[in-house]
């Protein structure tokens, strides 16, 4: 029987809501072994006159414990 452990994480990019959930598990996963998936709670972006210039992701983080 697997033991798993969910973290919270925020991340943000300049780019897309899918490159701040790749920036989150790419990071985490240097010190965070064993990730196994990934649920986007919530999306939101930073608009600067008519621009979006920033993606933002709040995400539940879910690894297995070894």
């Amino acid at each position: 029987m697997a033991v798993m452990k969910v973290i919270e994480v925020l991340s943000s990019s300049k780019t897309s809501w899918e490159d701040a959930t790749q920036n989150a598990v790419s990071q985490a996963s240097k010190t965070v072994k064993n990730i196994k998936s990934v649920y986007v709670a919530e999306q939101s972006a930073v608009v600067d006159g008519d621009k979006v210039t920033e993606y933002r992701v709040n995400l539940r983080l879910t690894f297995e414990i070894k």
